[in-house]
């Protein structure tokens, strides 16, 4: 990094010193002082942009992979919006701002120590953990017509029974008083990679950051209980709304994530 600022800085110069050297043909006339003022100032310009550190925005608010209106009616369109292009772009602004001046790195790859982070915990697993629900849902004419991998079928029958019982114990996970307030309900993979687990986590946190369970786990489904993703259609039914989320999983997704951490022993990249 101090070797591409020195270079700008050796560029700049240069553009900027024959800007100064330039001469026209008619020094003392009208059109040539303003003309040389234009260059000059152009040239500055230029000079100035390539001395400055590069400033971007690391991190983006992926596109849904469906319309905003497609998971109606269990999500309802404004909901959708208003959680997509409000709630998580401002994970994403605050994120971006913590991170100015710093490396770069997948958002993936603070989930471990967001507890130690400020800033990071909450807006960096923010942007984490809205980037991974909406790819894990598809339009309800779709989502049936996915189902469970074989390994994720019985990493499911081997840790709880049957899907139903899965379905039961997360559901009782995610109402209203198991995670109180606002956080999330997960599907996770052990540590080990051996069996799954089902687990809140409060506000922003999750499973892969370190501290916030005994150990650290790796998510392939989880489910925004916060009141902003559900208020508007379902009020104070946090319970209804969790039901009928089963209706927009797409398990097919959620079979893929299984198999990366197991294979991987890593969380799942995501988008963004």
């Amino acid at each position: 990094p101090t070797t591409t600022i020195n270079m700008k800085l050796s560029i700049a110069a240069i553009l900027i010193g024959a800007a100064s050297a330039w001469s026209p043909s008619n020094p003392n006339s009208d059109a040539a002082a303003s003309s040389r003022r234009e260059i000059i100032s152009k040239t500055l310009a230029a000079g100035a942009a390539l001395a400055a550190p590069a400033v971007t925005n690391a991190y983006f608010v992926p596109d849904l992979p469906y319309p905003f209106e497609a998971l109606e009616p269990y999500i309802d369109t404004p909901t959708m919006k208003i959680h997509h292009d409000k709630h998580h772009a401002t994970y994403v602004a605050n994120i971006n701002k913590a991170m100015e001046g710093k490396d770069e790195v997948p958002i993936l790859d603070l989930m471990e120590n967001a507890l130690d982070a400020g800033p990071v915990r909450n807006n960096g697993g923010g942007h984490y953990n809205h980037a991974f629900f909406w790819q894990e849902m598809a339009p309800p004419d779709e989502a049936k017509k996915t189902k469970p991998s074989e390994q994720l079928a019985k990493m499911i029958d081997d840790s709880f029974g049957s899907m139903d019982e899965m379905k039961a114990q997360f559901e009782a996970a995610a109402a209203p008083g198991a995670v109180f307030g606002s956080g999330w309900v997960w599907v996770v993979v052990n540590n080990a990679g051996t069996k799954l687990e089902i687990v809140g986590t409060p506000n922003q946190d999750n499973p892969l950051m370190k501290g916030v369970k005994d150990e650290i786990k790796f998510p392939i489904l989880g489910l925004d209980v916060w009141e902003h993703a559900y208020y508007l259609k379902y009020q104070n039914r946090r319970p209804e709304y969790v039901s009928n989320w089963w209706n927009v999983v797409n398990w097919d997704k959620v079979s893929e994530n299984c198999a990366y951490v197991v294979k991987n022993h890593a969380g799942v990249p995501v988008e963004g």
